[in-house]
């Protein structure tokens, strides 16, 4: 093998082992939780586990493999916070995994609903397009099937209400008569579900107007009344949840300014917990206004979708009114747009579902601050301070502004100079880097009247002028500040948004002399690269052969047919149809060469034999030879 595909094997399993001894870690310490009579899920243990490593005060060093005792600590630190019931920054960590497993954006979340539905459908589906019914009842049970279906795939009733089956077979038998089933059975797989889906959707579009025209709709609610009646009370309800938590803000951070460089106030309460609940508050704010931003997109789309509805039906009216005989060409395609628009009112429901059972379902990981924090110790302390909110505070630094003449290297942007200046993405999720950098973690938001500055490609926002001129003589600094910041508190890194920072690095904690390495590390090793040849990871090379000896055998085939002879025939049919060609390998030119050039004429020998013929009887042979070789210097 060669060395490359050497080192790629032994890369491949390094890899393999690092992951597998992960898993066991976290598996044994989801094990020994779950002993203590507290199950979690191995996401949550898997983001501890990230959070203790990178932590410096654990003296943990990801450089070097684990030791023994390293593993063993690990897992006693990741066991004792996950168990840890006065912790704001855990139940802080357990709400940012309950939001990255649940939340979905808009689309993702339609396409995973439909198609979760299709495979709730599919016994039923394939049950019906593998049916081989010959006999009046198998024809009957089959046609029984696709309105079960057809009911199911809508959401237009319950296919056990006796009422809703007859609507819907009614409905069904105006389009796909009984006499049509032996059509149906005649086709493929692919068209028979095709046609379950267009049949589907006729029908469905043939009850909503016969609903709206009062002529039927059994068991098909009024989505849309639903809805504009439920997208005001689930505002209403996360407008609540965010006041509360907006307010529990402004105390807890009025609190701690109080609480800054005043030890008698600060022996009160914890400040570092103190802290971790304000994380708490700010990663529930903003995981709300998530939240509801969808919830005002979908009341968008459900008022758009009620008037293309409403217009679809005036449409449909039109269409059929006053007719006896309509074209299906002319009269399906409404049909089907109409269920297609009444499917949209369907996906809202459910979104808004799921919105609203999330946004009950982040309360309870805010219910240790009450605990914490009562009220009859809070209040004493901000007796005399005035709390202060978001809003005000940024009033406070309106109108004072950076001078981009005094930074010529900095680029500065402000709000009357720049398009699209809201929608630019400020760093550290709009809170003060300064701040945080500055104030041990403290969460003051941004000011972007003041000036965002540009660097790296970032865009930063500051709470004061001051702030953001003394930030931008070093930023580097303040930044790697805040990053040490997030090795403490982990719930920082996706509240601030530093996944790209935390991509590069590495805790530079060093472990201790005395412990013996259970597995020695690797300090010197042969490595080589190699330049990507199909950056695409779907092409796939059908000529690539990772067997040496599978290269060897087909180096062999080609040695070999350098030896044959390469034939082409035509016959009379392949006459003037194609081009044949031969290929040869051409003989090597073969020569040598030497330092020096010389050459030699030798002379060329020549001997005359006389006297061959003989004498006759009488007298002997005398044969007498003469050489004719010229000499060396004649020649």
């Amino acid at each position: 093998m060669s060395l490359a595909g050497s080192l790629a094997l032994t890369a491949r399993k390094s890899q393999y082992q690092a992951e597998s001894v992960i898993k066991n870690i976290i598996r044994e310490i989801a094990q020994e939780c779950a002993e203590k009579g507290h199950t979690v899920s191995e996401t949550l243990v898997a983001f501890v586990v990230k959070a203790v490593v990178l932590d410096p005060r654990n003296g943990f060093n990801v450089d070097r493999t684990l030791t023994k005792n390293d593993v063993q600590k690990l897992i006693k630190l990741c066991v004792d916070r996950l168990l840890d019931p006065r912790s704001p920054s855990i139940e802080t960590i357990k709400m940012q995994v309950y939001f990255d497993m649940n939340y979905a954006s808009r689309g993702e979340f339609v396409e995973e609903h439909h198609r979760v539905l299709e495979s709730r459908l599919a016994p039923v589906c394939r049950e019906i397009t593998d049916a081989r019914a010959r006999t009046a009842e198998e024809l009957e049970s089959l046609y029984r099937k696709i309105v079960s279906y057809v009911l199911l795939c809508s959401g237009l009733g319950s296919p056990t209400d006796i009422k809703v089956v007859r609507e819907a077979t009614a409905a069904l038998q105006s389009v796909f008569p009984h006499t049509e089933l032996g059509t149906f059975l005649a086709l493929v797989k692919k068209d028979k579900e095709r046609q379950l889906r267009e049949l589907t959707m006729i029908v469905s579009g043939i009850r909503l107007f016969n609903k709206d025209c009062g002529k039927g709709g059994e068991g098909i609610d009024d989505l849309p009344a639903i809805l504009k009646e439920a997208i005001p009370v689930t505002t209403k309800h996360i407008d609540c949840e965010l006041q509360s938590s907006r307010e529990a803000i402004y105390r807890y951070t009025a609190l701690i300014e109080v609480m800054d460089g005043n030890p008698a106030k600060s022996n009160l309460l914890h400040l570092d917990q103190l802290k971790e609940a304000l994380y708490s508050l700010r990663q529930h704010e903003a995981f709300l206004n998530i939240i509801l931003s969808d919830v005002i997109s979908s009341a968008q789309q459900v008022e758009l979708t009620d008037k293309q509805y409403g217009a679809q039906m005036e449409q449909l009216k039109a269409t059929v009114q006053s007719k006896t005989a309509i074209p299906t060409v002319q009269v399906y395609p409404l049909f089907i747009s109409l269920s297609k628009l009444w499917n949209n009112f369907q996906d809202e429901i459910v979104l808004l579902s799921v919105l609203s059972n999330m946004t009950t379902n982040l309360q309870p990981f805010l219910s240790l601050h009450d605990e914490l924090f009562p009220a009859q110790v809070i209040e004493p302390l901000l007796s005399e301070t005035a709390v202060k909110s978001d809003e005000e505070r940024i009033k406070e630094s309106t109108g004072t502004r950076v001078n981009p003449s005094d930074f010529p290297t900095q680029e500065w942007f402000f709000p009357e100079y720049t398009a699209n200046f809201e929608r630019l993405p400020f760093q550290y999720h709009g809170f003060c880097g300064f701040t945080v950098a500055t104030k041990d973690g403290l969460l003051i938001p941004g000011n972007p009247d003041i000036g965002v500055l540009k660097h790296r490609e970032r865009f930063y926002v500051f709470n004061s002028k001051q702030a953001a001129t003394t930030f931008a003589q070093d930023p580097d600094h303040y930044i790697d500040l805040i990053g040490e910041k997030a090795k403490q508190c982990a719930e920082l890194i996706q509240l601030l948004e530093l996944h790209q920072q935390f991509a590069s690095i590495t805790p530079h904690s060093q472990a201790q002399a005395d412990e013996k390495l259970f597995i020695k590390p690797v300090t010197k090793c042969n490595s080589s690269t190699q330049t990507d040849t199909h950056l695409v990871e779907t092409n796939i090379v059908k000529s690539y052969e990772w067997n040496e000896w599978e290269l060897r055998r087909k180096a062999i085939k080609l040695t070999n047919l350098r030896q044959k002879v390469t034939h082409s025939v035509q016959t009379h049919n392949s006459h003037m149809r194609r081009e044949n060609f031969t290929q040869v390998y051409l003989p090597k030119q073969v020569a040598t060469q030497t330092k020096k050039d010389n050459s030699s004429n030798v002379p060329r020998p020549q001997i005359f034999l006389a006297g061959l013929r003989g004498g006759g009887v009488s007298k002997p042979t005398k044969m007498i030879k003469v050489n004719l070789t010229r000499s060396v210097d004649e020649s």
